[in-house]
């Protein structure tokens, strides 16, 4: 497994709202933004993503000599809602052989508009990081726990944007699993000032109101650092 280098807690970046500003007017007239487009803003907003490259529909594959093995290539498509549905993942790619065998397998997916192709992530513990417009309370931001805990337990928090750092670690104590981000049974303590970056740079997007949804499903967090291993996020039309 390669290492990644994730991102320190805390680094420089320019203002949120310019940030997001230029990729709104880049990007005018978009409802629904691609996963490397979603990830370029928050690499660009000094949040971490794993190293990767995107592979346009009829462009010429080129060998990517800059990634290390293993890797992982995902269907990209505005069309597409979930990418596990339509076989749109292969995870665990070895060699040369087997990435280009699964991105031209990626490319005849209906509606694929191109193939991202990303180093594999270290293994950390998984979490969940959204926001959303609610008809009822506005900007809204949700933090949860990965796998079983979503998916068995629906432990999930909710807060309204925009979010201190302080209200983020309140938000994040809300769920029955946050004992495990601590340091649970001899494990090491994860990064939760990262995790707050996180909930924080997602709360001020939400609060813009130009934004109508973000999902960062899963989050990779680790002792130091974090990676957002998948992103979607769609424009208010």
């Amino acid at each position: 497994m390669t290492n990644q280098n994730p991102s320190p807690s805390i680094g420089s970046e320019k203002p949120l709202l310019k940030v997001l500003n230029n990729f709104m007017n880049k990007n005018r007239g978009k409802g629904t933004f691609l996963e490397r487009e979603a990830k370029g803003l928050f690499k660009e907003m000094g949040l971490a993503v794993p190293k990767g490259s995107f592979i346009a529909r009829g462009e010429v594959i080129q060998p990517l000599t800059d990634l290390a093995f293993p890797l992982v290539a995902k269907v990209s498509s505005s069309k597409i809602t979930s990418k596990s549905d339509v076989g749109g993942v292969k995870v665990g790619i070895k060699d040369k052989v087997e990435l280009s065998r699964a991105i031209h397998e990626l490319m005849l997916i209906e509606n694929a508009e191109g193939v991202l192709v990303e180093e594999m992530a270290p293994q950390g513990v998984e979490v969940i990081v959204g926001g959303v417009i609610d008809n009822q309370f506005g900007p809204v931001v949700m933090f949860g726990l990965g796998g079983v805990f979503v998916e068995l337990f629906r432990d999930v928090a909710f807060g309204l944007a925009p979010l201190l750092p302080g209200d983020a670690l309140w938000l994040i104590q809300q769920t029955k699993g946050h004992r495990l981000l601590d340091g649970y049974r001899g494990k090491p303590p994860l990064d939760i000032t990262a995790l707050i970056r996180i909930i924080s740079v997602v709360s001020e997007i939400m609060a813009t109101r130009v934004v109508k949804e973000i999902d960062l499903n899963p989050v990779a967090l680790y002792p130091k650092g974090s990676l957002i291993l998948d992103a979607k996020m769609a424009a208010i039309t």
